[in-house]
């Protein structure tokens, strides 16, 4: 008994240490059926969180339109057009004429204020608003 086991554990053994290894004949096309199930089993995948991801936008734009929420896509869009509008009105509208001295006293004015706050603040809040 001893003996089979050992003929038998050599064997393995010699398997292996990279000895003599049964050649499949069909090895190589064993593998090939192999990826091919692997490749569509992956599309399979994909395929199924595609169409539950359809899904869950069908959903999102449901909720969009009865809350009146845009995506984040058309705030930009939209805010890019608004840009796009006013920049071609400042260019064909003549400038309305600014009496002078109103928009440089309000800022003077403001930053008054400003000083005005920062002086009764506590001295690290008063050097972090200097900075």
């Amino acid at each position: 008994l001893s003996l089979v086991l050992s003929l038998g554990a050599t064997k393995d053994m010699g398997k292996m240490l990279g000895g003599d290894e049964e050649k499949d004949p069909d090895a190589a096309k064993k593998e090939e059926e192999r990826q091919e199930a692997l490749r569509q089993e992956e599309e399979e995948r994909k395929a199924k969180y595609a169409k539950m991801e359809a899904e869950r936008e069908v959903m999102r734009q449901g909720i969009r339109d009865k809350y009146g929420i845009k995506k984040k896509e058309e705030k930009e869009a939209e805010a890019q057009a608004a840009l796009e509008a006013n920049a071609e009105g400042s260019l064909t509208r003549p400038k309305k004429a600014i009496p002078p001295g109103c928009g440089e006293e309000e800022e003077e004015e403001e930053e008054s204020i400003l000083d005005t706050v920062i002086k009764y603040l506590p001295g690290p809040l008063q050097d972090m608003f200097k900075k």
